[in-house]
C-alpha cells in the first residue's frame, strides 16, 4: 500500500520492459474501487478508453516512449473506504504507427441505434 492523505497528488509511471526501441505505451483506462475484486458496482473513473474523466487528471511528457507517466488528487469513497485500489490498462503500439490505438488517443463508443 501507499499512503497519501485527500487531495494530495498521486503521481505514477508505467513501464514497458522490452528492448524494442520501435514501441510505445499508452494509458487507456484508469479506475478506482474500494473493492480489489470488483471495479464495476462502486467505481470511479480516472480515465476511460484514453478519455479523461477526472479533472485533476494529467499527462506527463517523457523522452522515452516506454514511460507513461501521470497523476491525479488522491480521494476517498464516500468517506465509508479509506482504501482506494487502481486498476490501469495500458496499451502497446508501434511507435509512429498512427493509426494505432496509442495514437487515437480520447475514443468516444458510437451509440447503437434501438429502433427495429
Amino acid at each position: 500500500p501507499y499512503y497519501i492523505d485527500l487531495n494530495q497528488n498521486l503521481y505514477l509511471q508505467a513501464y514497458l520492459h522490452s528492448s524494442d526501441p520501435n514501441l510505445t505505451l499508452f494509458v487507456d483506462t484508469c479506475v478506482a474501487s474500494p473493492d480489489p475484486h470488483d471495479f464495476n458496482r462502486l467505481a470511479y473513473d480516472i480515465i476511460r478508453n484514453g478519455c479523461v474523466r477526472d479533472s485533476s487528471y494529467v499527462t506527463y511528457y517523457s523522452p522515452y516512449s516506454h514511460f507513461a507517466r501521470f497523476k491525479f488528487n488522491a480521494f476517498e469513497f464516500i468517506s465509508r473506504h479509506s482504501l482506494v485500489y487502481l486498476r490501469c490498462e495500458l496499451v502497446v503500439c508501434g511507435l509512429r504507427d498512427y493509426s494505432s490505438r496509442c495514437y487515437r488517443g480520447c475514443v468516444s463508443r458510437a451509440k447503437r441505434d434501438a429502433s427495429s
